[in-house]
Order: C-alpha cells, then sequence, then structure tokens
C-alpha cells in the first residue's frame, strides 16, 4: 500500500467520523491541543505546510506565562506582546512553528502522528475545511463543555472544594 494511498485513507476515515458525528474527532490548533492534553488523540494529523507559530509569553509582573498559536498575519499584531490588563510589556519566552513543537511533543501525548499533504483532492479539502490540523480521537470529547471550564477563572466557586 502506498504512502499516499495510507495517507487518503487516513484522511478519508477522519471525513467519516465527522459525517456520522461520531465525537470522535477534532480540528483547529485549540480543540486538537485540548483533546492532546487530555490524552484523548490517537491519530494526529497535520499539514506539512501549517503555518502557525507557537509563541510562548511571560508577563514579569505576575511571572505568568502564555501560550499564543498565532498565523502570520496575526503575529504582526504588535498589542500581542502587551498584557491588555495592566499594560505590561511580555518578553518573548519562546516562539518555534507549532508543527515542529508537536513534532517533538506528540509521543508524550500517546498520539501517533501523520504528516499530510494538499496535493491531493482529500488533503486539500482538510487543509481548507479544517485549518490543517486536527485528529482521530480514542473516545468521544465534549469540547463545548471544555469551553465551558475554560471560561471559569480562578476564584470562581469549585464545587469539588465542599
Amino acid at each position: 500500500m502506498s504512502n499516499s494511498f495510507k495517507k487518503k485513507k487516513l484522511i478519508g476515515n477522519y471525513f467519516d467520523e465527522i459525517s456520522q458525528d461520531t465525537g470522535k474527532y477534532c480540528f483547529g490548533v485549540d480543540d486538537t491541543l485540548k483533546a492532546l492534553e487530555l490524552g484523548s488523540v490517537e491519530t494526529l494529523i497535520c499539514w506539512e505546510n501549517l503555518e502557525i507559530q507557537r509563541i510562548v509569553l511571560k508577563n514579569h509582573s505576575t511571572a505568568e506565562e502564555k501560550v499564543l498559536h498565532l498565523t502570520p498575519a496575526q503575529e504582526k499584531d504588535k498589542t500581542i506582546f502587551t498584557d491588555k490588563e495592566t499594560g505590561v510589556e511580555l518578553e518573548l519566552v519562546d516562539s518555534q512553528p507549532l508543527l515542529e513543537w508537536i513534532a517533538n511533543n506528540y509521543k508524550s501525548f500517546g498520539a501517533t502522528l501523520e504528516i499530510v499533504t494538499d496535493k491531493s483532492q482529500e488533503g486539500s479539502q482538510f487543509v481548507r475545511g479544517f485549518g490543517g490540523v486536527g485528529g482521530l480521537l480514542r473516545y468521544k470529547v465534549d469540547f463545548q463543555s471544555l469551553q465551558l471550564d475554560d471560561d471559569y477563572e480562578e476564584g470562581d466557586i469549585d464545587l469539588d472544594d465542599y
């Protein structure tokens, strides 16, 4: 079985999961990285020319680090280097292509990594329709409820404490 056929089949399986609405898939940087952190990604699929930078910024007054995933256009916006609330200038701690970070770290999340091109119709559809990053999951993940969890800031009442 040729490698390009294998990749087409992989993306075909990915589209099947979406069309059957199994919930066992993710796409986009944010959801894919959340699923990785949960250890739910079985197969991580990335476009070989993913143009997203992983940027780590540090606020010296709070020692807080913030990780951003930016397109080349977003990277040009210099306001990202300033804390919106305090106006403190943030220090650039690290900047590397997200694909490189993924390639160096995917194993620690228990995933396998498949790099795809946009040369096939399937690959092109994956890049255009899903941002060139996604994954097949071991189990269904409810990303909307994860989104809600992120909306709670520290200091909110945590029912687990009672």
